[in-house]
């Protein structure tokens, strides 16, 4: 049925498809609306049984959401930026455990400084956790993506997240296609878990591996995340067929067939890159997209086959490990080792900063010109950098960095008044 609607909702929506039983909710911004909308739903009694539980922190969301999956329930839940770091502990106990859960991460910066806006790092700073994470570029995909996952995590078992843009998606109001509830039952089969706590057949579901299996247990997680990558395509496929919608899997080229630069991204920024794209075809330039809609488990052979016949891959990261530049561009580095490629790293789009045309087209132009740096931060103010440089050499108490800088921000704005 097509709806106008945010995409918060459009999410709640397609989790409510999914037949949920336990719904793990404590709001942060941006993804409270997602739950609170879930809140309603079993409240009016639109999604039963299911038992939505409200817990007082997202570490208790999460645990919450491990015992009602190793119950049998098929469990939920949502979180973002800061609620996302509180879970840590039990991230790492719900994939170590080999847990079907599913969880929407809408992607926010994470503090300090304090930034409610978008980037990518919440997510990021898990990619280690044994969690499989999905980016979606827009919220027809974010609905599509979640029945999809539920599908892979329960076929898989292992938990999935699925990434989406905070406010620039999640609060975003979208004309999009919600499948009706035959539909959705005939893709996604009832819960049936791989593991179960049941009293007439007892297991240990956490038991303690010393040195002597622990190397193997860490190893066949890893090999079933390597698994996961077919599955992925798979379901994608699948979805493609019975729904006839292009969403999900490995990863999706635009205009690649004879571009000599192509440029990777993940999230809500891959349509503006493809509207770049378009304006740089027009005026000859050879250049497409890649966009990474798998992260982990990271796609190393799909990418090398999207990258062939290309000079310059430029790798865009919303994202950034300080000391060491971006993020993705690691994996894709290490993907395309003894590949005669060029690859550009450009940083774009922290704690919710626009990423133009404008700014893409720059950067572009300066790839096939020759002259683009290994590592780009676009838009990069240097002034305000410099500033802050000069301070720090010139006194030693020179006071918080992000007070700092954003009184120079503000000092320059009222000299324009």
């Amino acid at each position: 049925m097509l709806k106008q609607i945010e995409g918060s909702l459009g999410v709640a929506e397609s989790v409510a498809l999914c037949r949920p039983e336990v719904i793990c909710a404590y709001p942060i911004s941006p993804q409270t609306h997602i739950v609170e909308n879930l809140g309603n739903f079993v409240r009016q009694g639109k999604i039963a049984p299911c038992e939505f539980i409200n817990v007082e922190s997202e570490f208790a969301a999460m645990s919450t959401a491990i015992g009602a999956s190793v119950a049998g329930a098929r469990a939920y839940t949502a979180t973002a930026s800061q609620g996302l770091l509180f879970m840590v502990e039990a991230i790492y106990n719900a994939s170590g455990l080999g847990l079907p859960i599913v969880m929407t991460v809408a992607n926010r910066a994470i503090g300090a400084p304090i930034n409610i806006w978008n980037d990518h790092s919440d997510s990021l700073s898990q990619r280690d956790s044994g969690w499989i994470q999905l980016f979606v570029e827009n919220n027809q995909q974010a609905i599509d993506v979640h029945i999809q996952a539920f599908k892979i995590a329960e076929e898989m078992s292992l938990p999935v997240m699925v990434c989406m843009d905070g406010f620039v998606l999640t609060h975003a109001v979208d004309r999009v296609d919600v499948p009706d509830q035959a539909r959705v039952d005939e893709f996604l089969p009832p819960y049936s878990p791989r593991q179960v706590l049941d009293p007439d057949n007892p297991v240990s579901i956490g038991a303690m591996v010393g040195p002597e299996a622990f190397t193997e247990v860490r190893y066949l997680a890893h090999a079933k995340h390597i698994q996961a990558l077919s599955f992925i395509e798979s379901t994608a496929a699948e979805f493609a067929e019975k729904f006839g919608r292009d969403s999900g899997g490995l990863l999706k080229c635009y205009r690649c067939d004879d571009a000599d630069i192509r440029v990777l991204a993940m999230g809500s920024a891959v349509g503006t890159i493809m509207d770049t794209v378009d304006e740089l075809r027009e005026e000859g330039i050879k250049i497409g997209v890649i966009s990474l809609r798998c992260y982990r488990p990271f796609p190393m052979q799909a990418l090398r086959e999207a990258c062939e016949g290309t000079k310059t891959l430029i790798v865009i990261d919303r994202a950034i490990s300080a000391g060491a530049g971006g993020v993705v561009v690691a994996d894709v580095v290490n993907a395309l080792r003894n590949c005669s490629i060029e690859i550009k790293s450009v940083i774009a789009g922290l704690g919710g900063r626009a990423i133009t045309r404008k700014s893409l087209c720059g950067i572009f132009k300066a790839a096939q010109e020759g002259s683009l740096e290994d590592t780009t931060f676009m838009d990069l103010d240097e002034d305000l950098v410099r500033r802050q440089l000069q301070r720090e050499a010139a006194k030693r108490l020179s006071g918080p960095l992000p007070e700092a800088v954003m009184h120079d921000v503000a000092t320059r704005e009222q000299a324009k008044e």
